[in-house]
């Protein structure tokens, strides 16, 4: 009997993959526990426009991410920091204060993990950092690091 997986079965098959299993683990358990559906014309049409809707929405947040990068090009994170003579930082400035600055100043709202930074910024002036938008999509913030 062909099904479709609703859900991830170890062993078997992932979520929305259609495969031919006996009948008998068909009717009892699959079926039963909601983890299949039978692999009929309608099912098959439903999970045809599933597919196509995800792809769309894929599309569109890759889209998104390409828009959020051109925006991020733009702009210039300015971060204040006390520093000590030759412009070298007490402390660092870190991914997350960069996130907090952003958040705050331009109203843009990024994961503290999307920003790419190696190691802190542990001096006064301008780096550019990279930004991780979408695993399709990356950019770079302008950051510039001024005492307080």
């Amino acid at each position: 009997m062909k099904v479709i997986f609703t859900q991830d079965v170890k062993g078997n098959g992932k979520k929305g993959e259609v495969k031919n299993v006996s009948d008998g683990y068909a009717r009892n358990y699959l079926i039963k526990n909601n983890l299949a559906i039978e692999a009929n014309q309608a099912n098959m049409k439903a999970l045809d426009a599933k597919k196509k809707k995800a792809k769309q929405l894929e599309q569109e947040e890759v889209e998104a991410a390409k828009q959020l990068k051109e925006n991020l090009a733009n702009l210039e994170v300015k971060v204040t920091a006390k520093s000590g003579d030759g412009g070298r930082l007490f402390g660092s400035i870190t991914s997350k204060q960069i996130a907090e600055v952003l958040k705050k100043d331009h109203q843009i709202k990024m994961d503290k993990r999307k920003i790419e930074l190696d190691q802190p910024i542990r001096a006064l002036g301008y780096t550019n950092v990279p930004v991780k938008i979408h695993p399709e999509v990356s950019g770079t913030i302008r950051v510039h690091v001024v005492e307080a």
